[in-house]
């Protein structure tokens, strides 16, 4: 839109009028509500995208303490999680084996093992049943190891499991960063949406060079190289930055690690990390969470309202692709026109992570090196 033409009373950024208005509290629930007049699944073809495979957060580590257990609902299950008195995170299918209890409520830490508050069955983290308090022996089904096994690490101060549909072993490992433990970084500014889409909508934004004029109301389009590696994605932009000091060189380094994690490093303005774990609840529900850390003499000293702006700005470009991921319909065959970006590309590398998809004949794509000119 050029200024000869653009309406005074709009807004440069399409998606103004959803979002004009919210601040504070309001903004915090309406990152988390229920979207109503969405179309159904079917409507809007999410029941042809599976669950992608990876590692997810759950939870962050300091949410969960020693003797606690919590109810988690992702990859639609229902699921425990607790941490045992030697400090490490179980996770297991929510509901006993005996009569079919949701352990999660009212479940107890003993020892490293999980009690069901119904009769007080014992489980450990493979799903076996290691005590029955009234009985001499303990059913052979209810010893047995769950088909579905739920491996647990934490990295970055977050809780992540693994989850495959086939039940495979993890492929990779969680990507770490150095900065989340480094005393002269402060502690994660945190923020949650959850998002009426698929992993796969919100993924592919990152390649749709286009939706940022649009969206986000950026001047140009941004021009960057791509590279896609195995399991990882990554990307750089050199760019000119507006500060009110004038312009500064910044640098915009991003990747993602499989299906479910994904980073951003800031440099120019004001350092920033960010962190963030893209978990699937079901096939159209999606819960993510931003994790931030600055150096602590921008965050807490004189540049300590740039870094919080930094912050805020992130924040909002994500708030503005929600308003259009709540409702977007997945195209499979999309009409695709110079300048989108290497969308199709995308797609092949993320189809490596439908398991579904795979079975017996490997997709995967193990080594792509495209930018936004080749597509």
């Amino acid at each position: 839109m050029t200024k000869d033409n653009m309406d005074a009373r709009t807004a440069p950024v399409a998606v103004w009028q959803l979002l004009e208005g919210l601040r504070g509290q309001d903004l915090v629930d309406w990152r988390v509500a229920e979207v109503e007049n969405r179309g159904s699944i079917e409507e809007r073809n999410l029941d042809s995208l599976p669950i992608p495979f990876g590692w997810f957060v759950v939870g962050y580590s300091d949410d969960l303490k020693v003797g606690e257990v919590k109810p988690i609902h992702y990859f639609d299950q229902q699921l425990v999680m607790w941490r045992g008195e030697d400090g490490q995170v179980r996770i297991i299918d929510a509901y006993c084996k005996h009569l079919g209890a949701n352990m999660a409520y009212g479940g107890r830490v003993q020892g490293n093992y999980l009690e069901c508050p119904f009769h007080a069955w014992t489980y450990n983290e493979e799903g076996s049943v290691t005590s029955v308090p009234y009985a001499e022996r303990i059913p052979p089904s209810a010893a047995r190891k769950c088909d579905k096994q739920w491996a647990v690490v934490e990295e970055n101060k977050f809780i992540w499991t693994w989850y495959h549909p086939l039940n495979e072993a993890p492929k990779w490992e969680v990507e770490a960063f150095s900065e989340v433990h480094n005393p002269d970084w402060t502690e994660y500014d945190r923020y949650d949406w959850i998002v009426y889409g698929p992993v796969q909508n919100m993924a592919e934004n990152g390649v749709d060079a286009a939706h940022f004029k649009y969206i986000h109301g950026t001047p140009d389009l941004p021009d960057y190289d791509f590279d896609f590696d195995g399991h990882k994605r990554s990307a750089k932009v050199d760019a000119k930055m507006g500060t009110p000091k004038g312009e500064v060189d910044g640098t915009i380094a991003y990747g993602t690690v499989g299906a479910g994690q994904s980073w951003t490093k800031f440099t120019g303005i004001s350092e920033t990390l960010l962190i963030a774990g893209i978990t699937p609840i079901s096939q159209e529900k999606t819960h993510v969470r931003f994790a931030f850390t600055q150096p602590k003499e921008e965050a807490n000293g004189p540049m300590a309202g740039l870094a919080k702006a930094m912050r805020n700005e992130i924040c909002k470009q994500l708030d503005q692709d929600k308003v259009v991921w709540d409702r977007q319909k997945y195209m499979p065959r999309p009409s695709i026109c110079d300048g989108d970006g290497p969308i199709l590309p995308f797609r092949s590398f993320f189809s490596q992570f439908y398991a579904e998809w795979n079975t017996g004949n490997d997709k995967s794509v193990t080594q792509l090196n495209l930018n936004k000119k080749q597509s």
